[in-house]
């Protein structure tokens, strides 16, 4: 980024290379900050015109601003006394007025970024810059506010004042691709992470709309974005690497990122990636492609710059998408589900298999089963939560996760879930429907390992059958997770009953003559092995609000502990 500051209407971003205020008065002063304010006075127009005409007192908006900030920096040195303004003459206004921009400021979603570490022994030097910075906007405000309103406060909120996340990086010049990705090298990557955490965002977008497309044309080589407009999260998914390329008005999903997919280490970044995400491209198509480069064995996705996607669900899809593909290429069964290994006190381990798409009740299920089961489990260990894969080695199934995180919704968990990890957690909208929530699940080390299935799952949310039940006959086994039926709750656009090729409209919906004969094979496989393929009835697309999730979660944990 080649700005000092750039600001949007629901985004701040530092360049703490080139604007790094020390002083409260040197924040007032700074170019940056009274940019900030015009702004503000911009937003109070429409807002709040009593405040604005208090604030424009007849000048122009940068007019006011000068006279504002130097009235700041005054109240800062000398007793508020000793201070004569126009502005003062009653100081309620002055205190609403420093208030709202406060307010205002922690609005925004805001961002530091710093590309000048030197060393693996500077690692947190940007943490402490942006803690610097965050301690100096909150005691800025504090003394100011406590001159106008008279006495000294009482009660501190030491809440994140300055910025949301910090982020440390640099200029990738290894990257092992032909010069048609050339505008790799000019992209910050991004080598560290800080988050004030629990994060809390507000996107304008709340539901994923759409469908990934497959298309005959690389948008790599018609991307016209500023690189420097951009940033790199490089990402370990699974066993492979993306490069999640996204523009800085969409900081607050590249960001998450950090939450959800291992960060990929500078070393590991000249590696040649697997797959390239353009996120925020300026292409104007208002879509979501993806593209197999077959010369560099490449797969390139591209989501067009729109409000809606805000939403994080579009990258965190887009990114599984391009994996989902490039495993069945290794002929690797991609799972769209959660699993989990249950290690019970007796000493009994399973691993548990749950498939569906969204909103069949994948993750709700095993929330209720941690619940029920807390006297009888020991552990449980997330390998995946959304995505994984299945494949064979040595004639026997086995599974691995792709993320370290899960991306869950708040409504469907149990009422107590989201706050056992809430010092870690990245909520989004969490005021409104479909709210969501970030949460770290599993080390990376445990997801890229093979894991056994005993159990495979349909989860079926639109039947109103009870519990668990075996398929006798493996064609109907296989034609039941093939049609993926579901009730959709409103997490995408899709309403009522629907079909999705083997539940996974992320990969194999696209390439289905690659998938169905991995699933033939993967199907006699786990037959071949003794696994338990069966459904599960979770209920949700019939009674979301109902304790009959319950009952799936008791035959489960019966299952495991009498197998």
């Amino acid at each position: 980024m080649k700005e000092k500051f750039h600001l949007t209407d629901n985004v701040a971003i530092l360049n703490f290379d080139l604007a790094l205020p020390d002083t409260k008065s040197g924040l007032l002063k700074s170019e940056e900050f009274k940019a900030f304010a015009l702004r503000y006075m911009d937003y109070l127009r429409t807002h709040d015109t009593d405040l604005y005409e208090w604030a424009a007192a007849g000048k122009s908006d940068k007019e006011a601003v000068e006279d504002l900030c130097r009235l700041g920096r005054m109240i800062l040195v000398f007793d508020i006394q000793e201070v004569s303004s126009p502005y003062l003459d009653g100081t309620d206004n002055a205190l609403n007025f420093v208030e709202g921009i406060f307010n205002y400021w922690k609005d925004h979603q805001r961002y530091s970024i710093t590309t000048n570490r030197l060393s693996d022994t500077e690692s947190t030097v940007f943490v402490n810059q942006d803690s610097e910075f965050n301690q100096l906007i909150r005691n800025t405000f504090r003394k100011i506010e406590q001159s106008l309103s008279g006495h000294p406060n009482k009660i501190f909120r030491q809440q994140p004042a300055g910025t949301n996340a910090a982020i440390a990086c640099y200029m990738n010049s290894s990257i092992h691709l032909s010069e048609r990705y050339h505008f790799l090298k000019e992209i910050m990557f991004i080598d560290s992470v800080m988050l004030r955490t629990p994060t809390i965002l507000h996107p304008k977008s709340n539901k994923r709309e759409g469908l990934f497309e497959k298309t005959l044309k690389n948008p790599a080589f018609t991307f016209s974005g500023d690189p420097a407009e951009y940033f790199c999260y490089p990402a370990k998914v699974g066993e492979l690497l993306f490069f999640i390329c996204f523009h800085r008005d969409y900081m607050a999903n590249g960001i998450s990122c950090a939450n959800l997919f291992e960060l990929a280490t500078p070393e590991e970044a000249s590696q040649k990636p697997d797959g390239i995400v353009l996120f925020g491209n300026p292409d104007g198509q208002g879509q979501c492609t993806f593209y197999h480069d077959q010369d560099e064995d490449l797969w390139v996705g591209s989501v067009s710059s729109s409000e809606k996607i805000e939403y994080f669900g579009y990258m965190k899809k887009m990114v599984l998408t391009l994996h989902n593909v490039a495993m069945m290429q290794r002929g690797w069964l991609p799972i769209h589900g959660a699993f989990i290994n249950v290690i019970l006190k007796s000493g009994k381990s399973k691993g548990i298999c749950l498939m569906g798409d969204s909103g069949a009740g994948k993750s709700e299920t095993i929330e209720a089963l941690k619940s029920l089961g807390n006297d009888k489990i020991q552990k449980l260990e997330i390998v995946f939560d959304d995505m994984g894969t299945f494949h064979i080695e040595d004639g026997v199934p086995v599974a691995q996760g792709t993320e370290i995180g899960a991306f869950v919704r708040l409504d469907d968990l149990d009422p107590g879930a989201p706050y056992r990890d809430i010092n870690r957690s990245i909520f989004f909208n969490p005021d409104q429907a479909n709210a969501r929530v970030i949460t770290p699940a599993a080390p990376y080390s445990l997801i890229t390992r093979n894991h056994k299935i005993d159990l495979f799952a349909y989860a079926n949310n639109y039947d109103d059958k009870q519990g668990l039940r075996q398929f006798e006959d493996l064609g109907e086994a296989k034609e039941t997770f093939v049609k993926g039926i579901r009730m959709a709750k409103g997490t995408t656009q899709e309403t009522g009953l629907s079909e999705t090729y083997f539940a996974n409209p992320f990969g194999p919906m696209q390439e289905q003559d690659k998938c169905e004969p991995i699933i033939e094979e993967m199907f006699q496989c786990l037959k071949k092995n003794n696994v338990f393929i069966g459904e599960v009835y979770t209920h949700l697309g019939l009674n979301p609000e109902g304790d009959d999730i319950k009952d799936a979660a008791k035959a489960l944990l019966k299952f495991i502990e009498n197998n």
